[in-house]
């Protein structure tokens, strides 16, 4: 008869590693879900004052110096 004791700690270890290769992989979908919703808002944001961002940076060249 094999170690109850050593089969044990054998069992914790799989569960243990193979816990922490989930929650990794779970991290990146999280992240990656992440980086694309700020992507999107990004869009919206400059797609609904884009004019209002055009006439900021003009009002700034035509500011400089030389700046026709």
């Amino acid at each position: 008869m094999s170690n109850p004791f050593a089969a044990i700690v054998t069992l914790y270890t799989l569960a243990t590693e193979r816990l922490r290769k989930e929650e990794e992989g779970a991290t990146a979908v999280e992240y990656g879900l992440m980086v694309g919703l700020i992507a999107l808002a990004i869009i919206l944001v400059v797609t609904a004052l884009g004019g209002q961002l055009q006439g900021l940076f003009q009002d700034v060249v035509d500011g400089l110096p030389g700046g026709d």
